[in-house]
């Protein structure tokens, strides 16, 4: 399964992905191990990881990425809903944060495993 992601430089070493979801819910809903990120040409990483992405249709991936030069499709195995989301005004509070990147953020390995645990 891939995540297409616009933007942001992935980190030296990923070992596990946090999905959080945005409007109207507003909470970090589960989580599953990083496989690879691959970057590319939009067209061509539909062709290659399209049938593994969350979304619906090649119309919707399109709509997504507008007119995106790049894109990045990161590839992941193992997705897990979380049993006990964690709500976004509990999570700035156990990230010291007062607001969250819309890009997406990067957490060290404790704070991470933190994270799964209080989702178990």
């Amino acid at each position: 399964m891939s995540y297409v992601r616009t933007g942001a430089a992935a980190p030296e070493e990923a070992s596990m992905l946090l999905f959080y979801v945005t409007k109207p819910i507003g909470e970090l809903a589960g989580h599953a191990e990083f496989i690879e990120r691959k970057v590319g040409e939009p067209k061509e990483m539909w062709k290659d990881y399209g049938q593994e992405s969350t979304l619906d249709s090649k119309q919707q991936y399109e709509q997504l990425l507008q007119d995106q030069r790049k894109v990045s499709f990161i590839r992941f195995k193992n997705l897990r809903e979380a049993s006990k989301p964690i709500p976004l005004s509990n999570l700035r509070m156990l990230l010291g944060q007062r607001r969250l990147s819309r890009k997406g953020f990067y957490s060290g390995k404790g704070t991470t495993d933190e994270l799964i645990l209080l989702m178990e």
